[in-house]
């Protein structure tokens, strides 16, 4: 039996299928190339903007002529679009399971009544053949503590909560056995990890931990680096509230940590910040940005930006786009606000035109690319080491 995986979304999505893709292959699914050749179809989707809801809807709808076609062709949906499934269950009654962001062993129970159903040996325990990344993302926490005004994921995914240090542990050693040589942290919040771990998760020799106190995103790194056979280990999303000087001291220490660093500052602006309920001002994010390079001379620092929050004004624009031109970001994120169901600030007048916003977007799209060519012209006649991760439209990537 065949599956074919779709994903949209953040990077903890895409781990999220590959681990979905391993498990399926292991129980003796086949990866198919196109829906039209699969038995299981799994959307893992995205609402965190309206572009990426509207993405999955015309996915789910593009399907329907499909399922008509073969009654007997599973549908999953999982991932942020599932909210309210009774609800969910009206709208797309041709979708045989909604599953909640994450819950890949709610996936893998599906695909296990499915192959009962068919003459497939669902007891056959096979190893994965597909060819396995270069670069893994693993999961670290799930859901976020955080409560930014415009942000869904909360809704979504929940409170924060952690991975042991061992279960992380365990699945960075399984990546690396299987040719991994990269991996990246994820969580919605890596910084705030393990807040809700007992100190027994954290044994003395977790980066010279004391017992006593919880382990935090700095010990886990430690603990990471000892891994033998793996090569690079990046985190990813920070937030300026919760990085420490001590996890700065730590990622600068540590020969595996790469020199990137993921530092959302989402406005320049003091009155928009507090709107977004984001918990920091322009000069404490200034202050953070300034340490992070000085620990780590050549880093590479990259941020998020929205326009068009509600209640922006052309000068507070600015002065997000002036932050932006001082502090040289190696890559900007940048997206126009649309408002999220069931959000803080939903609630409020969505009173910057759409024709403004784009205009926001491409002027900071266009500072953002004058600045990186200044950065990249500065490697010319260098050598430097990189990773190959594969080919993408014909070019090395």
């Amino acid at each position: 039996m065949n599956y074919f995986l779709w994903t949209i979304g953040c990077q903890m999505n895409f781990a999220d299928s590959r681990q979905a893709a391993e498990e399926l292959e292991r129980i003796g699914y086949q990866e198919a190339g196109r829906p039209e050749d699969a038995d299981l179809i799994v959307l893992n989707t995205c609402v965190v903007r309206q572009s990426a809801e509207d993405k999955v809807v015309g996915r789910l709808t593009s399907l329907l002529g499909l399922k008509r076609r073969r009654p007997a062709l599973r549908l999953a949906v999982m991932g942020c679009f599932v909210n309210e499934i009774p609800e969910l269950e009206q709208r797309y009654p041709w979708v045989d399971a909604f599953i909640k962001p994450s819950d890949v062993p709610a996936l893998i129970d599906l695909a296990q009544q499915q192959a009962a159903g068919s003459e497939m040996d669902v007891n056959e325990i096979r190893i994965p053949q597909s060819e396995f990344p270069v670069s893994a993302g693993v999961p670290i926490s799930q859901g976020c503590d955080h409560l930014c005004t415009y942000c869904i994921v909360r809704l979504r995914r929940g409170p924060e909560v952690s991975r042991s240090v061992q279960e992380i542990i365990l699945e960075v050693r399984r990546l690396v056995a299987r040719g991994v040589k990269e991996v990246t942290l994820l969580g919605q919040n890596v910084d705030s990890y393990g807040r809700d771990l007992s100190p027994a998760s954290s044994p003395p020799q977790v980066g010279g931990t004391e017992g006593g106190r919880h382990p935090d995103l700095a010990d886990l790194l430690a603990r990471v680096h000892e891994v033998e056979g793996l090569e690079r280990i990046r985190f990813l999303t920070s937030h300026p509230a919760d990085m420490t000087d001590k996890l700065i001291e730590m990622a600068a220490r540590l020969p595996k940590v790469c020199e990137h660093m993921e530092v959302p500052v989402q406005s320049g602006d003091d009155a928009v910040l507090r709107r977004m309920g984001r918990g920091y001002t322009v000069a404490q994010y200034r202050n953070l940005v300034a340490r992070i390079r000085e620990a780590m001379p050549g880093v590479g620092v990259a941020t998020d930006v929205i326009v068009g929050f509600p209640g922006e004004t052309r000068s507070q624009f600015e002065a997000t786009y002036r932050l932006l031109e001082a502090l040289r970001f190696d890559m900007v994120h940048v997206a126009a606000y649309s408002p999220r169901p069931d959000t803080p600030a939903e609630r409020l007048a969505d009173d910057v035109a759409p024709g403004e916003k784009e205009r926001r977007r491409q002027d900071v799209d266009s500072l953002q690319e004058r600045i990186v060519g200044e950065i990249n012209a500065q490697l010319r006649d260098q050598t430097v080491e990189v990773l190959v991760e594969g080919r993408h439209k014909g070019k090395w990537r």
